[in-house]
């Protein structure tokens, strides 16, 4: 009996049936948390002030522009101060940063437990954010410049640390192998085989660190760390809304500066 061509044509599917279940339990899932998240949201939102939210911001911007100009005067302090804590935030980080991160690759461990302390390191670091960080030491030590610098190198630690040992890991062995063969001390090795390849690297994203950094700590005077974030939290409290659009402008054109900066820096290294 003749077999019809039609019914030894096989049609092409992308996924087969089990697959195909198992995507469709996945986005079952998935809508279920989404419409669960938004309704406890919902719930806890007073939808009347969301309502109210465009003409609430168009009033605070009429109140904030134009900024007050001759307030600017008394901003060169807490500017300074906010360009110290980031710089030497960053430095405290990299200090830190720079041996943990060979503690922590794969290829320059000593032993797998000190690796392992140094990941955990990497981790708390990056786990709790640079206001939590100062927060805390605002508690501890009181407020001041002191906290905002500590706070700003503990959050570099992690983000230092983590991509540090990653480019340490990613060198070439090629390099080390002929320096090790020389009979070169570990030192040597490391600092003559690993450190070349990773100099470059590891300067892009300590300035890019710095980059982000002058961003955070203007935020961290808000709980008495120090900066411009004090004058602006001073500023709002008293609904001097003229001297904070000036803060806002002040800002802005710095993190416009420490973006060029960094942009020109790993363009050189590069």
């Amino acid at each position: 009996m003749p077999v019809s061509l039609e019914q030894d044509r096989r049609v092409w599917q992308r996924y087969d049936r089990a697959t195909v279940l198992k995507r469709w339990a996945w986005w079952i899932v998935a809508t279920i948390v989404v419409l669960g998240c938004w309704q406890i949201i919902s719930g806890a939102t007073r939808w009347e002030f969301v309502a109210d939210a465009p003409q609430q911001l168009a009033q605070l911007v009429v109140r904030a522009f134009p900024p007050r100009w001759d307030y600017m005067s008394e901003l060169w302090k807490p500017l300074w101060d906010t360009v110290n804590i980031a710089t030497l935030g960053t430095l405290v980080g990299l200090i830190i940063a720079f041996p943990v991160a060979f503690l922590a690759a794969r290829n320059t461990t000593p032993h797998p437990v000190i690796r392992i302390i140094a990941l955990l390191i990497i981790v708390v670091s990056r786990s709790v954010n640079s206001l939590i960080w100062a927060l805390m030491l605002v508690a501890l030590i009181g407020p001041g410049l002191l906290a905002g610098i500590i706070a700003i190198g503990l959050r570099s630690i992690g983000f230092l640390g983590k991509l540090f040992y990653e480019a340490i890991e990613e060198t070439s062995i090629e390099p080390i192998e002929a320096i090790a063969s020389t009979g070169a001390s570990r030192f040597q090795v490391l600092t003559y085989a690993y450190l070349p390849q990773v100099l470059p690297a590891f300067t892009g994203v300590t300035v890019f660190r710095w980059d982000i950094n002058i961003r955070e700590s203007t935020v961290l005077g808000l709980v008495g760390a120090g900066g411009l974030g004090i004058a602006l939290n001073s500023s709002i409290n008293s609904l001097q809304w003229d001297r904070a659009g000036m803060i806002f402008v002040v800002i802005f054109v710095m993190v416009l500066i420490s973006e060029w900066i960094s942009a020109r820096v790993r363009k050189a290294i590069i």
